[in-house]
């Protein structure tokens, strides 16, 4: 009995000490850890789910709609079960790799959030996954905001592509608060204007089951649109440009020279920003990066490339600044220039004969420009391009830029340690030899001496509002009005003149003035060469300028010209409808050049050209009302101007196609 009574004892004794247990734990439960709990107990019932914001609409300078939001649906891995989700399920489900599932979750196994593992569902795949959502569980459906990109490749480099936050973005201070989600700018207008773009997420609290699992809703904070943005282009003179430059490889820009605005913007070949979204594939990937044609190159400010002879407005320009020509000044083209050992060729091997500065601009003359280059030097003529805005970035925030270079003979010193030769300069004079420029610096340069000499620093790629002043004050190249009214008549005359290398590009409905561009980028029997335009229009008073490039195509009156045209009247017809054919055959007929007649034009040629051209100083006027001061071509002794015999560099024996 004693023995009974013990083992009862004890029993009590263990039953009390282990409720006493029970009773201190549920006491510290309830009264020490009860407020950190019920917090826990709230968090595991309640979840903050991301409420994407819509992205601005992007639109050209007319209102048409450059892009669409796109509903994207992905699937996720809550995080409740994140550690016990079925591999191999949801892999044949969504046809993925298992070991890739495996080390995905893995790498996210202490995620608050949703583990996005398959993005860009098609409604297909989503009608698949809802269907069988039951079988598991741990998988939900997330809608998030896509973009559509309407034109495709048109104007692609411009407008960029966004993507998922990129693991640097995330950890910038400048996507706090963005989730890791989200889709963010990654390229072109898209990336530069991605805060405005992407508005504010919202946020919602839902109330989850056990299985982590919606019930309801418990709040929200709405999400903030992001701003639209109305862009200076005009897609109407994007697609005509992009149309009439068919599949060559090079660059198209257009700027309005008043304001600044960037009208049209072109490289090609380009890419389908689409690809991007919400990711591109490694395989489209490698075959961008990897191409020959180099897609993914922003051709219109990140290449450099030898102007050609668009560049002899700069040399035609420093020798009448410079009183080493003017209005009545000749010289003899026989069709090559000798110096010393060397000869340079014109591109029209029987020559052009004796020729002023005016027609030589309008026929593209070589040898009257190596003439001008020799006695010049090449400081003044790097003096007068630089001053355009040629040799240095223009800074539009798009990426890497390209300055081009303007050699002088400072740079050779510094940079080649040599001295510079005279037959150096014979090559600068016409846009070879050193002498590089991106199109944009050429778009810019072109515009400047439409309108008078009015240098644009700053560019924009928004609509500026009408009668706005520029996005920085414009900075006046210091060019008399003579010499301005001298190359203004000339670059018309290109165009209009029947001896013009462009005059087959001529419009009926606006004047354009231009330059033609033939650079050769390779010598020898495989020779080749870049075609150039660079143009603005209306010729009196212009509203657009613009440069064209078309690599390895030739003659730019040929490949480029033509889609400055294009372009050009595609422009004005959008922004002067009243311009048609039978506007252009009433305003009359206006005398080009040596009298050859053209239709009249809106805002072109007034009395004859419409552009005043002064007599030059100590000129005496003969019929032609240029003076008959006669050079003879190449240098011996009867220039007086010496010259010492050197080995030509390996560029000095230039062989220029026709522009």
């Amino acid at each position: 009995m004693a023995d009974h009574g013990n083992r009862t004892k004890k029993i009590l004794i263990a039953v009390s000490a282990a409720f006493l247990v029970l009773v201190v734990r549920l006491w510290q439960l309830q009264v020490i850890s009860g407020k950190e709990l019920r917090k826990e107990s709230e968090e595991n019932r309640l979840r903050v789910v991301d409420i994407y914001a819509p992205r601005g609409i992007i639109y050209d300078r007319n209102g048409i709609p450059l892009v669409k939001n796109m509903p994207n649906f992905s699937v996720s891995v809550i995080p409740e079960r994140l550690k016990t989700a079925n591999i191999q399920g949801i892999s044949a489900l969504l046809g993925l790799d298992p070991a890739w599932l495996t080390r995905t979750l893995a790498a996210a196994s202490r995620s608050v959030e949703p583990v996005k593992i398959k993005d860009d569902l098609s409604f297909d795949d989503l009608a698949r996954v809802e269907a069988r959502l039951s079988d598991f569980p741990e998988l939900t459906v997330d809608v998030g905001i896509s973009r559509d990109y309407i034109y495709g490749q048109t104007a692609a480099h411009l407008i960029g592509y966004i993507g998922r936050l990129t693991p640097a973005q995330a950890e910038s201070p400048e996507y706090a608060g963005v989730s890791k989600n989200s889709f963010a700018g990654q390229w072109g207008i898209e990336k530069l204007y991605d805060k405005q773009l992407r508005g504010v997420d919202g946020k919602k609290l839902i109330e989850v089951d056990a299985m982590g699992r919606e019930i309801k809703q418990v709040g929200e904070v709405p999400p903030k649109k992001g701003q639209d943005l109305t862009l200076a282009l005009d897609i109407k003179m994007q697609m005509a440009a992009e149309t009439a430059f068919a599949n060559h490889t090079g660059a198209f820009v257009a700027i309005n020279p008043n304001t600044g605005e960037i009208l049209g913007f072109m490289s090609k070949p380009s890419f389908d920003p689409n690809e991007f979204v919400p990711s591109i594939s490694a395989a489209n990937w490698k075959a961008l990066i990897m191409s020959d044609k180099h897609p993914m190159l922003d051709r219109v400010f990140q290449s450099a490339y030898p102007p050609g002879s668009t560049f002899k407005i700069i040399t035609a320009m420093t020798g009448l600044e410079t009183g080493i020509i003017n209005t009545g000044t000749k010289f003899n083209c026989p069709g090559f220039f000798d110096l010393g050992n060397h000869v340079w060729h014109c591109w029209r091997h029987r020559g052009h004969g004796d020729i002023s500065v005016h027609n030589a601009i309008v026929q593209s003359c070589d040898v009257f420009f190596y003439n001008v280059g020799i006695r010049t030097g090449i400081d003044p003529i790097a003096k007068y391009a630089k001053a355009f805005g040629l040799g240095r970035k223009v800074g539009l925030g798009l990426g890497p830029e390209s300055s081009g270079l303007i050699p002088d003979t400072q740079w050779k010193e510094d940079v080649r340690k040599q001295k510079w030769y005279p037959g150096e300069s014979l090559n600068c004079a016409i846009g070879q030899g050193y002498v590089l420029v991106t199109p944009l610096q050429m778009a810019r340069m072109i515009g400047a001496v439409g309108t008078g000499g009015t240098f644009m620093p700053k560019l924009t790629f928004l609509k500026q509002p009408a009668n706005a002043k520029p996005v920085d004050d414009p900075i006046p190249v210091h060019i008399s009005q003579n010499t301005i009214d001298i190359i203004k008549s000339a670059l018309a005359g290109v165009v209009n003149d029947p001896a013009g290398t462009a005059y087959r590009s001529r419009s009926s409905i606006v004047s354009i003035s231009g330059k033609t561009g033939t650079a050769q980028v390779a010598a020898g029997v495989h020779a080749q060469t870049n075609a150039w335009f660079v143009a603005y229009a209306p010729s009196a008073k212009p509203e657009v300028a613009l440069a064209v490039v078309a690599e390895k195509a030739g003659e730019g009156a040929s490949s480029a010209a033509p889609v400055a045209k294009a372009a050009i009247e595609a422009y004005m017809k959008d922004i002067h409808p009243e311009l048609d054919k039978t506007a252009a055959q009433k305003a009359g007929k206006a005398a080009i050049g040596n009298g050859a007649s053209m239709p009249q034009m809106p805002g072109a040629f007034g009395n004859k050209t419409g552009i005043r051209i002064k007599k030059a100083p100590g000129a005496p006027a003969n019929k032609s009302g240029n003076t008959a001061k006669n050079v003879r071509t190449g240098f011996g002794n009867k220039t007086g101007i010496p010259v010492r015999k050197h080995a030509a560099t390996p560029a000095a024996e230039n062989k220029n196609n026709a522009d």
